[in-house]
């Protein structure tokens, strides 16, 4: 006698697919509309932003993690907060670099050779 699996995939209908797809497709307009303005150090955290909320429809509907047991879910927020350390160190760095002032003395330039 087989006994019934307690976790029966679930399949969403056509018309979620196509709204996610909709969806994803203005947020790539979005992406390449805040590519075009110029907002400063804003750019990044926008599209980012975006970046992000592309990749959680991806997972949610796309790769069914919504319909998955919460050691799924677990793994998936464990993704993304490893993702936050990475952007946090990356951001940390960049942000304390110097940047280099044109023409000042810790430019080196190249003479020509007198032959």
């Amino acid at each position: 006698m087989t006994h019934p699996s307690p976790h029966r995939p679930h399949a969403d209908s056509l018309t979620t697919y196509l709204v996610i797809f909709v969806l994803l497709m203005l947020l790539l307009v979005a992406t390449i509309a805040i590519a075009s303005f110029d907002l400063g150090r804003l750019n990044i955290v926008a599209a980012l932003l975006i970046a992000v909320v592309k990749a959680l429809l991806v997972i949610l509907f796309f790769m069914h993690v919504r319909h998955n047991p919460k050691i799924t879910w677990a793994f998936v927020a464990a993704g993304f907060f490893w993702l936050g350390i990475l952007l946090t160190l990356t951001f940390t760095d960049y942000a304390s670099r110097t940047r280099p002032v044109p023409n000042s003395t810790s430019q080196v330039t190249l003479r020509p050779s007198s032959s």
